[in-house]
């Protein structure tokens, strides 16, 4: 028994007593049958957009296919009419928006069976077995897979993304497809393949979700870098490693404790330098990936103008890459454990802790070590002392006042003079006592 939220039910009552049908359809009705919340209630019917508007003058209508957002109390409903499409000769935008007169010809354009389900309140319409594919756990294309790639070629992923955030399987023949259509993705923007990138990695089971791209050839067309790694061995005499470098980072995404979306691209992508330095010694056979860091980074800022990661986001992800070496020792110095905050950033210090996590456990070991407890621990500690310049208690406008100087390089001079002697435990912070040692 499905029950719907009154104030949906209420919108759904309004377009039926002026003589239109209206169902809910795609992910909503999905989502009802699989007990998930639903964030985006989509609706279709057979009014037009110019007789939606006049039923709920709270609205906006700006897009060429017929969608109407309706703002109803604190929530947004869209509602499309019933839309028959054309042939697509980008493979990502049809050629021209038809109206279609029934409802099943409406269903018949969706891309999964999951999503082509349509309820309007007390029946649902399943013309493509969406329910039993559920039941079943596993993804369906509607009708012929390769027309439905074809048509928008961006569903290659989507179905992926699907599977990875459910955790079902693909169908053979829709995975088949997938594998004979795979090149179609070069033809969509990367921003639209990011945001299904972004969201394979933050779903439940990421790992299964890179391995379906693997599989079906697609991710050579998306992370070119990353399929190379299943080729780069690691196991040697003297190394803990028990994968290859791709099977390794597909690990550590799916250890990785962190849910940011980039915290975990950073965890899948952080070894991808090690194809461009492996080398392996003829006579101990010894495997080695000196300065694979530096390389990774040059690739992650490439990588990261590839997928449109804003300023933000490139920032971190390539900070991620280019740390990931740290030491970790029992007997690090407090000097440098703070260059290991600065260097990362104290904003990216926990993501950073996730990500060596993620590397452990992706590499055969335990979560944790006591030396790597004992390094978050120290770096709690460090933190609490003065960690810049910014930190101390005194700042340029009492270092000109008590030394009676006018702004100038030479206040910066007294100030890191100062800070060298907090750190080095010459001095307190405290004002009374750098005020005191300015005078002097």
């Amino acid at each position: 028994m499905i029950t719907l939220p009154p104030v949906v039910t209420e919108f759904m009552n309004t377009i039926r007593e002026n003589g239109y049908e209206v169902y809910i359809v795609g992910g909503a009705v999905r989502n009802l049958f699989l007990n998930k919340g639903v964030t985006n209630w989509d609706f279709t019917t057979n009014a037009t957009p110019e007789q939606i508007q006049k039923l709920f003058p709270d609205n906006f209508y700006h897009n060429t296919y017929g969608t109407v957002t309706v703002k109803n109390a604190d929530m947004l409903f869209e509602i499309t009419p019933f839309r028959k499409e054309s042939n697509y000769t980008d493979n990502r935008h049809p050629e021209q928006i038809e109206w279609a007169k029934t409802l099943a010809e409406d269903l018949a354009r969706r891309d999964f069976t999951i999503n082509a389900m349509a309820f309007d309140g007390k029946v649902v319409t399943d013309i493509f077995n969406g329910k039993k594919h559920i039941e079943e756990r596993k993804i369906v294309a509607v009708g012929n897979p390769d027309v439905r790639f074809q048509e928008d070629a961006l569903r290659l992923m989507r179905g992926i993304r699907f599977a990875s955030q459910l955790g079902f399987l693909i169908d053979d023949e829709t995975r088949n497809a997938m594998t004979r259509n795979a090149e179609l993705i070069t033809k969509i923007s990367w921003e639209r393949i990011r945001d299904e990138l972004l969201k394979i990695v933050s779903s439940d089971n990421p790992a299964e979700g890179i391995l379906f791209l693997k599989s079906t050839g697609i991710l050579k067309y998306i992370l070119p870098e990353l399929d190379a790694c299943f080729a780069i061995p690691q196991k040697s005499p003297k190394r803990h490693h028990v994968y290859d470098v791709g099977t390794h980072l597909v690990m550590a995404l799916k250890n990785c404790p962190s849910s940011d979306p980039i915290t975990r691209l950073a965890s899948l992508l952080h070894d991808i330098g090690k194809v461009g330095t492996f080398h392996k010694d003829e006579e101990s056979e010894l495997i080695t990936f000196y300065n694979h860091e530096v390389v990774g980074t040059i690739q992650a800022k490439k990588i990261a103008d590839r997928l449109r990661l804003s300023n933000e986001q490139k920032t971190k992800f390539v900070r991620l890459i280019e740390f990931h070496q740290f030491t970790v020792q029992e007997d690090q110095t407090d000097k440098a454990v703070r260059r290991f905050i600065r260097d990362v950033g104290k904003e990216y210090i926990q993501d950073m802790l996730d990500l060596r996590t993620a590397d452990r456990v992706g590499s055969g070991s335990t979560p944790t070590s006591w030396r790597f407890d004992l390094f978050k621990k120290r770096i709690i500690e460090v933190q609490k002392e003065p960690f810049t310049v910014k930190d101390l208690k005194v700042d340029g406008l009492d270092v000109m006042k008590v030394r009676n100087i006018k702004p100038s390089r030479e206040v910066g001079d007294i100030l890191d003079a100062l800070f060298e002697k907090v750190i080095n435990g010459e001095l307190k912070n405290e004002k009374e006592v750098l005020l005191e040692a300015l005078k002097k």
